[in-house]
C-alpha cells in the first residue's frame, strides 16, 4: 500500500544525504516535496501541515545543519515525526478486564467486519490461549449470521447459536449470558453495518453498547477508501466512542493516506491491520515498524516474526547442521524455494530488508511462479538424482523437463543455481562465525553477527547479504529483470549486530 509514498520519500531524502552540508533553504525545498508527496498519498491536509512544520522546526536547528551527517539527521527526524503521527507506540487489543471481556466490532457494510471478527477470534485463541465466543448481531444483511457461524467452524471458534426473530440487543444480552455460563474469556459482538452512516445505525450501536458494556469498541475501516475512512472514524468516535481501529485491505494498492491520518485526526490507535484474505492475515500495527517500511528502511522484525511462524524449526535446525558441513542437495534447494514463497516471495522479503526497498522496482517483471516451476523440476527427479546432481546427463534432463512441463534450458539454469549455492554453503561452513547465515541458520542457531558498517557498504555497492548470487538462474521463459550484483534468494541472510527494536532472543 505504501509503495508509491515510500518511493517518493526515499527519493527526496536520498537527495539530502548526497549533500555534504545543508542550508535552511535545502530543508525547506525538501519539505515542500514531502508535502506534495503526502497530499498525493491522500493524507489529510491538517496532518500534512503539522507533519512538515514539525520536521522543519527540528531540522533547521544549529545542531542538525552543522552536524557531520546532516542529511542522515534529517532522515532520522522525518522518521521520528512519522512515528509520532502514527501513534508512537503499538497498542494491542486490551484484555485486561474481568472475563468475559467484551469486544464490540463496528463499521460500515463491506469493510470486512465479519471476516475481521473471525480473524481476531482466531488470533486471540492462538496467541493468548483465550476461549473465544463469536456472536453475530447483524439481523439485516442476508446470511450474515450464517457467514460468521461458518467462519467460526472453519477456524475452530465457538459461535453463538442462531435464534430467528431476535433483535440485535437481545442477541447481545444472550451472548453475554452464554459467555458467563460457558466460561469464555472473550466474547466478540459483530454488529450490523450500513452502506452509509445514518441515525438508526448510531442509535442501534448505542443500545448495544449500553447492554454489552464492551471493554473494546473496534472500528473496522477499509484502508482503500482514503479520507472517507478518516471521516468515518471521526463520526463513529463522536457517537459511539471507539477505543481503536482495525484497517483492512492494507495489502491493496491504495495510497496509504488513511493509515497516516486516522491516528492524528481521531487520537485513537490503529491496533491491527488486515493484510490478506486468509484467516491468519492480520498483523499488529506498530508505528515504528510501519514508519521504517514507508521510508524504505525495511522491517526486519516483521521478517523474523514471519519466519518464526512459517518455517519448520526442526527443518531449520537440520539445515543449519548441513550448512556447517557444507552440504546442500536439490531437496534442500526445493525447501528453500518453499520457504521463500511462505515469506512472501522476493518482493515481500526485499521490502522488509534494511536498505533494499529501493531495489524492489527492479523486480516488477519478476514472476513469482518461477518458484513453482523450479520446485516442479526437482520433484520430477528421482531421489538419487536429487542427492547426486552430477548424474544428470542429457537424456535425464530431457525426461525431467518433460515431466515438469519446462524446458531443458530451465533444468540447466536450476542446476547452475544449485552449484552456486552449494559452493556458497561450503564457504559458509568453513568460515566460522561467517558474515551472514541463511534463514535456517538464523532460526536454528540465533541471528548471525555482522558489522553494520559492512552491511551499509554492501547495500551501497548493490549487493545483498547472504551470498545471494543464485537468482540469476531463475529466469524462466521470457527471462527476468537485471538485479543488483550479488542478489539471489535462498540461503539469504539477515543482518545482526545490535538487535532491532522489539526483537528479543528467546
Amino acid at each position: 500500500m505504501f509503495d508509491n509514498l515510500s518511493e517518493r520519500l526515499s527519493g527526496i531524502l536520498d537527495k539530502l544525504t548526497r549533500r555534504g552540508a545543508l542550508s535552511e533553504a535545502d530543508v525547506g525545498e525538501a519539505m515542500r516535496e514531502v508535502r506534495r508527496a503526502l497530499i498525493e498519498a491522500d493524507v489529510a491536509l491538517d496532518v500534512v501541515k503539522s507533519f512538515t512544520d514539525k520536521v522543519k522546526h527540528r531540522a533547521v536547528g544549529h545542531e542538525v545543519l552543522r552536524s557531520v551527517t546532516p542529511g542522515q539527521q534529517v532522515i532520522k527526524i522525518v522518521h521520528d515525526v512519522l512515528v509520532e503521527t502514527l501513534g508512537s507506540t503499538a497498542k494491542p487489543i486490551d484484555l485486561d478486564a474481568p472475563a468475559p471481556v467484551t469486544i464490540m466490532m463496528v463499521g460500515l457494510q463491506g469493510s470486512g467486519k465479519t471476516t475481521t471478527t473471525a480473524k481476531i477470534g482466531r488470533r486471540l485463541g492462538e496467541r493468548h490461549k483465550a476461549k473465544v465466543l463469536l456472536a453475530s448481531l447483524d439481523t439485516r444483511r442476508p446470511a450474515a449470521q450464517e457467514q460468521l457461524r461458518v467462519l467460526g467452524e472453519q477456524n475452530q471458534i465457538d459461535t453463538l447459536p442462531i435464534v430467528a426473530g431476535q433483535t440485535p440487543v437481545q442477541i447481545a444480552e444472550r451472548a453475554q449470558m452464554a459467555a458467563r455460563l460457558g466460561g469464555y474469556d472473550v466474547v466478540i459482538l459483530d454488529t450490523a453495518g450500513r452502506i452509509h452512516i445514518d441515525e438508526p445505525l448510531m442509535l442501534e450501536m448505542a443500545e448495544i453498547k449500553k447492554v454489552g458494556k464492551p471493554h473494546e469498541i473496534l472500528l473496522v475501516a477499509d484502508a482503500l477508501t482514503g479520507q472517507d475512512a478518516v471521516n468515518l472514524a471521526r463520526s463513529f468516535d463522536e457517537r459511539v466512542g471507539i477505543t481503536g481501529i482495525v484497517l483492512t485491505r492494507m495489502d491493496g494498492d491504495g495510497r496509504g493516506g488513511a493509515a497516516l491520518s486516522m491516528r492524528a485526526v481521531t487520537g485513537k490507535p490503529i491496533k491491527l491491520v488486515g493484510v490478506g484474505e486468509k484467516a491468519d492475515a492480520l498483523e499488529d500495527f506498530d508505528p515504528a515498524r510501519i514508519a521504517g517500511r514507508i521510508l524504505g528502511m525495511g522491517d526486519i522484525v516483521a521478517l523474523v516474526e514471519k519466519a518464526a511462524q512459517e518455517i519448520d524449526m526442526k527443518k531449520a535446525a537440520d539445515m543449519a547442521a548441513k550448512m556447517k558441513k557444507g552440504q546442500f542437495d536439490l531437496d534442500d534447494l526445493a525447501d528453500q524455494l518453499r520457504q521463500m514463497k511462505k515469506l512472501g516471495g522476493m518482493k515481500g522479503i526485499m521490502g522488509m530488508l534494511p536498505g533494499m526497498g529501493k531495489f524492489k522496482g527492479q523486480l516488477d517483471g519478476f514472476d513469482e511462479k518461477i518458484f513453482d516451476r523450479q520446485i516442479a523440476i526437482v520433484r520430477s527427479m528421482t531421489v538419487k538424482e536429487r542427492r547426486k546432481p552430477e548424474l544428470l546427463a542429457a537424456s535425464r534432463k530431457r525426461r525431467i523437463a518433460a515431466g515438469s512441463g519446462t524446458r531443458v534450458e530451465d533444468v540447466n539454469k536450476l542446476l547452475k543455481m544449485h552449484r552456486q549455492m552449494a559452493d556458497m554453503m561450503k564457504m559458509m561452513g568453513k568460515k566460522k562465525g561467517g558474515l551472514f547465515g541463511g534463514l535456517g541458520s538464523m532460526l536454528g542457531g540465533g541471528m548471525p553477527q555482522i558489522d553494520p558498517a559492512e552491511l551499509e557498504a554492501m547495500a551501497k555497492s548493490g549487493q545483498l547479504p547472504g551470498g545471494m548470487g543464485g537468482l540469476g538462474g531463475l529466469g524462466g521463459p521470457g527471462g527476468m529483470p537485471t538485479l543488483p550484483k550479488g542478489m539471489g534468494m535462498p540461503g539469504m541472510g539477515l543482518p545482526k549486530g545490535p538487535l532491532p527494536p522489539g526483537f528479543r532472543k528467546k
